[in-house]
């Protein structure tokens, strides 16, 4: 059962779309690779991976299109408007996206997961909003995606990124995510740096959040079918 939504987001003065496959269960959120659209995962037939727990009911799959990602990767404006983009983007999942998988499921907390610049996009989501995200799988993540951008770090940025807000997290939102879970998943083969989940994890641990890193080894690549067989094994693991 798959259902598409579209709406103009004023944030971040773009349209937006989000997919939904299934019809009951954990809402799981899929964030696509850099300039995927809200289809990409099906495409690539990560979604297919999740056909048995889908029709189990112990899970709705979302996808909403990467915005920032896709103007990251068309090279968009200046750096500095790249990074707001991203930080409206982060905005626009917590208050717009969100709130229309709690009217299609119900308000409890989702799943975030995704893969490279995904996996950051997944990460930057429970760190920034802990209530409403219960646990992230973050796979082959790019954590310093500023490297892509260009240009000097803004405010904008540092509120996308946290590998900038982390350090100086405290309060109920820390406490909160101290109450969650991140998985970090990489390969050590070709196009992998498994070096990113291992700072990724770091800033976590630095603040007491309960986290792992798992290396795949060799034989897994920065593609897709690393991301098949990573996915459904901790979805598995996460949802009862």
């Amino acid at each position: 059962m798959k259902v598409t939504e579209r709406w103009h987001s004023e944030r971040m003065g773009r349209d937006i779309s989000l997919v939904r496959w299934g019809h009951y269960g954990v809402p799981v959120l899929l964030f696509p690779t850099a300039g995927g659209d809200a289809e990409e995962v099906e495409r690539h037939r990560l979604v297919g991976t999740l056909q048995p727990m889908i029709e189990a009911g112990r899970i709705k799959v979302y996808s909403c299109d990467s915005a920032a990602g896709q103007a990251l990767q068309r090279n968009e404006g200046s750096p500095e408007h790249r990074m707001w983009l991203f930080n409206q983007y982060h905005q626009a999942i917590a208050e717009e996206v969100v709130p229309a998988i709690h009217a299609d499921s119900s308000p409890q907390a989702v799943v975030v997961a995704g893969a490279s610049v995904g996996a950051f996009n997944s990460y930057a989501m429970i760190c920034r909003y802990p209530h409403l995200f219960a646990a992230a799988v973050c796979m082959s993540g790019t954590f310093h995606v500023e490297k892509f951008i260009g240009g000097e770090t803004t405010e904008d940025w540092f509120y996308s990124s946290p590998l900038q807000f982390l350090p100086g997290l405290e309060g109920p939102a820390l406490e909160m995510l101290r109450r969650r879970y991140v998985v970090l998943a990489s390969g050590s083969g070709r196009w992998e740096d498994v070096g990113e989940s291992w700072a990724a994890a770091d800033a976590l641990g630095r603040k007491g959040v309960p986290n792992r890193v798992d290396d795949w080894g060799d034989r897994y690549d920065h593609d897709w079918p690393t991301w098949w067989e990573m996915l459904p094994l901790y979805l598995d693991d996460l949802v009862p």
